[in-house]
């Protein structure tokens, strides 16, 4: 009996192994080098771009961004061991907790510039709705998978949505305009991966379409301010930019002065006056993307959007790996999730898209923006590990 369990367990140590190197096989390498280089870059960039903005500590910034990097390669490594039928199982716990965060944030959080979006904790401080960006990705994800051949029902897409605007409201009365347009393009992209038909699809636009223009023009022309004037002049300002450059117009003009300003191959961190004397704002975040045009020209922005093109593109082919509905879900709102932060940010700063506030991932200085979306990569590469 002694020899029957001794033999068992040797013969258990090679499956062991087996599995092991089976799940190292089914990692997407590809993706992982890709965020690896956006995160290396990213650190590098910043430590031009912010080497000014403190005096006597010019690694300030670059030195708490590693930080916040290492935290998130550790979350995105433990939800990559996490099983995705996690988030089956606790879905309505997820969506639960993040509607909670979100109505504490007004309440117990820090204000900062008119805004509570910031909760702190000790020393760190965090910023719920980034991290909320994930969480409803994967209860839309659950919410649809679960309905199956119901997906095309009106009321599969009604509900889904009733569930989504309850937290792009919150969002916005913190207000941050620019994370609610992410929740309901993440809305808008897990029905699309999910099967919802195209004239659900359609309605659902028109209907955004016609709030937009209610909040912006109708509904200030009748008393209503849904929003406050400078998000209001932001948003419009972006058509003409020349014609106040010195009022809510002032950052746009800026930043598409300094990413014209890099030339083919940039200034350098020493040349690049418009940042390093601040004529820039939110040089650091807001416009990192525009600080890095005019450190490290064309050639330099060019690097950063291909390993953002590479990043996406793995995470659309773990689409096609999916095992189930809910994985398929999951990662196709992940990736737009990540393309239209992308594209909001870089379309902001050259005046194709109007200020927001949208951070550009793994670049932006902030913690929970880099955290939240090296979780996100972790819960890609779950999925992918558990592939078909």
């Amino acid at each position: 009996m002694v020899d029957y369990a001794a033999t068992r367990r040797v013969s258990a140590r090679p499956r062991a192994r087996a599995r092991e190197t089976s799940l190292l096989r089914n990692l997407d390498w590809v993706l992982l080098l890709a965020v690896g280089g956006l995160v290396a870059y990213g650190l590098w960039a910043i430590d031009g771009i912010t080497r000014s903005d403190v005096t006597g500590d010019p690694n300030y910034y670059v030195s708490r961004q590693a930080v916040y990097a290492a935290m998130g390669v550790v979350g995105m490594a433990a939800l990559t061991l996490l099983e995705p039928s996690f988030w089956r199982r606790h879905a309505r716990v997820v969506y639960g907790v993040t509607i909670a965060v979100l109505v504490l944030t007004p309440l117990l959080g820090t204000s900062v510039r008119n805004t509570r979006r910031w909760i702190d904790i000790g020393p760190f401080r965090f910023q719920p709705s980034e991290f909320g960006k994930l969480l409803l990705v994967l209860f839309l994800a659950v919410f649809l998978a679960e309905r199956g051949k119901r997906i095309a029902e009106r009321g599969t897409t009604l509900t889904a949505t009733g569930l989504a605007i309850l937290p792009i409201v919150l969002v916005f009365l913190q207000p941050d305009f620019g994370t609610a347009i992410v929740y309901a393009a993440v809305l808008g992209a897990v029905l699309f991966v999910a099967g919802t038909g195209w004239g659900h699809l359609a309605a659902l636009v028109g209907g955004a379409v016609l709030a937009g223009v209610f909040v912006l023009w109708i509904g200030p022309s009748i008393g209503v301010d849904i929003l406050k004037p400078y998000q209001r002049a932001r948003i419009t300002g972006f058509t003409s930019p020349s014609q106040d450059p010195g009022g809510p117009t002032y950052n746009l003009e800026q930043s598409i002065t300094a990413v014209g300003a890099g030339g083919a191959t940039g200034r350098g961190v020493a040349g690049a006056t418009q940042t390093n004397a601040n004529y820039l704002p939110e040089h650091a975040t807001d416009f990192a993307f525009a600080s890095l045009s005019e450190q490290r020209g064309f050639l330099g922005a060019t690097i950063l959007l291909l390993l953002y093109l590479l990043v996406i593109w793995r995470a659309i082919k773990v689409i096609t790996l999916a095992r189930d509905a809910f994985s398929a879900i999951a990662a196709g709102g992940i990736a737009f999730m990540l393309l239209i932060q992308i594209f909001v940010n870089v379309g902001m700063t050259i005046g194709m898209a109007p200020i927001t506030g949208i951070p550009l991932p793994f670049v932006s200085v902030g913690g929970s923006s880099m955290i939240a979306n090296l979780l996100a990569i972790g819960v890609l590469q779950s999925i992918c590990l558990r592939r078909r």
